[in-house]
């Protein structure tokens, strides 16, 4: 598979239903479930860093 092939298929994905979708599961429950279970494994000093994308993504998901 090339470049081009791999371009095309994320292309496919990247319609407005999979978005629609993906937004679905961007409740703040399961944000949160995932930015815990990062921030057991990371380093303490990216816990600020984890909380300010898990923050971002509720905003996207809106939920």
């Amino acid at each position: 598979m090339g470049l081009d092939d791999f371009l095309d298929k994320a292309k496919d994905l990247a319609s407005e239903e999979n978005l629609d979708k993906a937004k679905s599961f961007l409740t703040d429950e399961n944000v949160d479930k995932v930015a815990d279970k990062i921030k057991d494994i990371a380093p303490d000093a990216v816990d600020g860093i984890v909380d300010q994308v898990a923050q971002k993504a509720k905003d996207f998901g809106g939920e």
